[in-house]
């Protein structure tokens, strides 16, 4: 997957979870399944302010205030730096994003929750810090871009 390579311990995303991880933060991914001819531009509805680029919970940008919003802004915050990434807990994660939200990405991607929580709590540390090199968070196009190089 190019830039995101070794961004998750092992260097292996998943087809499932690079949809997980552009449904949270491009929004265009959410049609990751054939099953349902979902409108890229029209994203299934979600507690949060959606945007035709910018994911379920309004880009990287609403990813991280969602975080910071649920107690977890030094974790965000440690993966945007220059410095060593924070773990977050599966759980935690979970429960910052929205029980909604990932409801709709597992049925997306076709994993179960627990699983999806998984396996972003282990790569949004990586993937967050591989779009934000130099401690900026970027536009909604860029990480687009990012996703589609």
């Amino acid at each position: 997957m190019g830039l995101f390579d070794n961004a998750v311990p092992g260097g292996n995303i998943t087809k499932p979870l690079m949809i997980a991880l552009g449904a949270l933060l491009v929004g265009k991914m959410l049609s990751g399944r054939s099953e349902e001819p979902a409108a890229p531009q029209a994203p299934a509805p979600a507690p949060t302010d959606t945007s035709a680029d910018g994911g379920l919970l309004g880009g990287l940008g609403g990813l991280l205030d969602k975080l910071k919003g649920a107690g977890h802004g030094n974790v965000a915050d440690s993966w945007v730096g220059t410095g060593q990434n924070q773990p977050i807990n599966a759980n935690d994660l979970g429960a910052a994003i929205g029980p909604q939200v990932i409801r709709e990405i597992a049925q997306r991607t076709g994993m179960n929750e627990q699983e999806l929580l998984q396996q972003l709590s282990t790569a949004l540390p990586g993937i967050v810090d591989k779009l934000t090199p130099n401690g900026q968070i970027p536009q909604n196009h860029q990480v687009a871009s990012a996703f589609n190089s």
